[in-house]
């Protein structure tokens, strides 16, 4: 702003703010005095209106209504309002409107206000009460004060029979009036802003006189200073111009000698300041040059950097994601839940509250697998989860764990095992609740893989601290309670109490940690040869599955391959054993050991186009050439789809894989299958071999089977041989190769090495051979 714009905007606020006192001071003045002659000439006519007794008593409301009408004939007067003694309202004239359609109320009027005295308060539109200033007349558009006046009575209004006469002889002898009495009231509600309308014709041709003046002293101060600063602003603007940059040539000044002596001044720094700008444009062109250089420089370094920051990041998310998060389902995997959940029990137990852990597993999943494929039991998978997931509310999970740290509400621990965690629960029955909704979610039938299945899950709840305090025991907790919902019929859910059926609880234990079994590596195989007795030599050994308890020990097959079976499991244990029997025998070539053959046990379950495809794979992935594999069959796989199973067992054969039955004979199958089957070998079952000595019949049946064996051009091999007697049955009838305890127990792989030495038996069968013969042994002849 120039000094001419200072000086007159100066005199214009000096001016302006001395036309606003002026207005306002006449503003107040007149509206006080407004103000006040309003409530004086109320007051004076209140006084003036003794007829207003006796229209009171007598309830005359057209004299009432003419009598009001007086007061309201003010525009300033918003209404007026006349009550009885006890405060209720006879008439009103007027209307509310003006200061917001509120009607002050009677007691707000008279309180701390004597009976017989004239009350004043003021109100504003929602009855609160303030000042009766000009300054509230202009920010409250509806205040009002709210004057309240007794009307006195000359006459107790109390009697009866009294006549206008009575009161007109009372009011013109007033001597003779003892005492007045109060015979109602007048409240009369005057609007403060329109008061302050009323006196705006007034205060108006102050304002405009007060604004010309402003305008007329602006007008001359513009006038002066402009001539006297007219100089100094163009020099103003000059010095602007050069301190832009905007002068490259001198420039001539009109005016006084000052103003030329200030003129070649700056003409002076115009020369200066264009050599400067020269010199400094060359320097700024080239100081550019190099930041631009080491500006893309640091772009591509930085550019780099984040590539940099950002792989590390993806590759940190991946890790974390890979550890603690399910590949299939995206759910948190058993790491995770593990973690959390032990975080979990903690709080709770430091805060006092319940926790609840349902353990869910889906009934006949190993089904659907099998019949659809791996492909569609992956899909069943992701769609459960995303089911579980979608139907646990915010308000089941509460926020108990660290800030933005990853949530367990819905797990997958693996296989078709998921856990769901309820965070404070208030009672039990919130846990029935979500295991319902859960339920209910899973039996909606999916489609999958063009098949649309329902599938059932199978529930248990543990609740902590109640049934456990620790991860491994609340988990334990809840699977068992789980089996037991299995057991119970499927499709439902069980909470876990501590007086579950004993055995059923140990089966349920086992079932759980069969499951687990896989995963923790806790199978192993032991061999047992198979020796034949004509050169003491090991000519083959079965792969017998044992599993190796981490706190049980060593678990006989004959309690858990049963549970294996029922479970579905009997497949993935079945491959398990046909890859490590494969590879131990690689193993045994590798350190120049000769063994055979190895013999693997196939259960009637797992016997399909699947375990074919899984034997071809084994055996190409192994290495192991495919004559040195027998498979032994059950008699249970002969007895199904006969067509189906010739092909498979053909197509085995022409892998170049051997074929044994199994324990023949303790079935119910028809004999025709042995002339049907490509089979290699016969494998007489113990119960037949240690029976033999007990009836003529039982050993009738072993020679007769020795010598189908025979007629068939079968390889025959005696199992279970655990006596000298046996073992001489055996070899005097025919059966030369021979598997029992006699020579050997299932061994562990490094401790069977020793044995494949070449006529490692010769010495025991030799001694065998020349011992003593038992005095009551049966000898049968074959008749051959």
């Amino acid at each position: 702003m120039t000094i001419a714009g200072k000086i007159n905007a100066l005199v214009l606020v000096v001016t302006g703010l001395l036309a606003v006192v002026a207005t306002g001071i006449t503003a107040v003045r007149e509206f006080r005095s407004d103000r006040d002659l309003l409530i004086e000439k109320t007051s004076t006519l209140v006084s003036s209106l003794p007829d207003l007794q006796v229209d009171i008593y007598f309830g005359n409301k057209d004299r009432l209504q003419q009598s009001l009408d007086r007061f309201v004939e003010s525009p300033a007067v918003s209404y007026v309002v006349l009550y009885d003694t006890d405060g209720e309202p006879l008439l009103r004239r007027g209307s509310p409107a003006a200061i917001g359609g509120v009607i002050a109320p009677f007691e707000s009027l008279r309180r701390n206000v004597s009976s017989t005295e004239p009350g004043r308060l003021v109100f504003n539109g929602q009855l609160e009460t303030g000042g009766q200033s000009l300054l509230t007349a202009v920010l409250s558009e509806n205040s009002a004060i709210q004057l309240s006046y007794p009307v006195f009575s000359v006459l107790n209004p109390l009697l009866e029979d009294l006549s206008p006469a009575d009161f007109g002889a009372a009011v013109v002898q007033p001597h003779e009036v003892a005492s007045l009495y109060v015979i109602g009231y007048l409240q009369v509600a005057i609007s403060l802003r329109a008061t302050l309308l009323g006196v705006l014709p007034i205060v108006t041709p102050v304002f405009v006189a007060c604004l010309l003046l402003v305008l007329i002293s602006s007008y001359l101060s513009l006038r002066i200073t402009r001539r006297i600063t007219e100089p100094l602003s163009h020099m103003a603007k000059v010095a602007d111009e050069i301190a832009s940059g905007k002068l490259s040539d001198t420039v001539e000044v009109e005016g006084t000698g000052e103003v030329r002596e200030i003129a070649t001044i700056l003409n002076g720094i115009i020369t200066g300041l264009s050599r400067y700008k020269t010199r400094m444009d060359v320097d700024h062109q080239l100081l550019s040059m190099k930041v631009e250089e080491r500006t893309s420089q640091l772009t591509r370094r930085n550019e780099e950097l984040n590539k940099a920051v950002l792989e590390v990041t993806e590759t940190k998310d991946r890790l974390r994601q890979m550890a603690y998060y399910d590949s299939l389902t995206s759910l948190p995997n058993r790491r995770l839940f593990t973690e959390q959940l032990d975080l979990l029990l903690r709080l709770s137990k430091r805060n006092n509250e319940n926790l609840a852990l349902l353990f869910l597993d889906l009934d006949n999943f190993k089904r659907i697998n099998d019949s659809l494929g791996h492909s569609a039991g992956d899909q069943l998978l992701r769609e459960v989860g995303a089911r579980l997931a979608g139907c646990v509310r915010d308000s089941d999970v509460v926020a108990h764990y660290v800030e933005s740290g990853p949530k367990i509400d819905v797990s997958r621990l693996g296989g078709d095992e998921f856990t769901v965690v309820l965070n404070q629960i208030d009672s039990p029955e919130s846990a029935r609740m979500v295991a319902q909704r859960l339920l209910d979610a899973l039996s909606e039938p999916m489609e999958i893989g063009g098949h649309e299945l329902v599938v059932t899950p199978s529930i248990g709840i543990a609740l902590a601290p109640a049934d456990a305090s620790d991860v491994d025991g609340l988990l334990k907790a809840a699977d068992t309670a789980m089996y037991h919902a299995k057991a119970a019929g499927k499709n439902n859910c069980l909470f876990y109490h501590s007086d579950m059926d004993a055995a059923g609880v140990d089966r349920l234990q086992l079932e759980a940690d069969l499951r687990r079994a896989m995963e923790r590596n806790e199978f192993v195989l032991h061999y047992q040869p198979q020796v034949d007795t004509r050169t003491g030599s090991v000519v083959g050994a079965e792969a017998l599955v044992r599993w190796e308890h981490p706190e049980k020990g060593m678990i006989p097959p004959f309690r858990f391959i049963p549970l294996m079976e029922e479970m579905g499991f009997i497949g993935a244990l079945g491959d398990w054993v046909l890859r490590e029997a494969c590879r131990q025998m690689k193993a045994f070539e590798a350190m120049g050991l000769q063994l055979p053959k190895v013999a693997v046990n196939v259960s009637a379950l797992q016997f399909n186009s699947t375990f074919i495809r899984s034997v071809k794979e084994v055996l190409q992935e192994s290495g192991l050439a495919p004559a040195k594999l027998e498979l032994e069959l059950t008699e249970g796989v002969v007895m199904g789809d006969a067509g189906a199973i010739i092909d498979a067992v053909k197509e085995l054969k022409e892998m170049g894989v051997s074929l044994s039955i199994d324990d023949f004979g303790t079935g119910y199958s028809s004999l025709s299958y042995l002339s049907r089957f490509p089979l290699d070998e016969l494998k007489i079952d113990r119960s037949f071999v240690i029976k033999f000595d007990e009836s003529e019949n039982d050993a009738s049946l072993v020679v007769a089977i020795i010598a189908m064996a025979r007629s068939l051009n079968l390889r025959l091999v005696a199992e279970g041989v655990e006596t000298q007697e046996q073992y001489e049955f055996l070899t005097s009838n025919g059966a030369h190769i021979i598997q029992g305890y006699l020579f050997s127990k299932p061994l562990p792989a490094h401790e069977l090495q020793p044995l494949l030495a070449p006529w490692h038996f010769m010495e025991q069968v030799q001694s065998m051979a020349g011992g003593p013969v038992r005095q009551n042994r049966r000898e049968v002849s074959l008749g051959l």
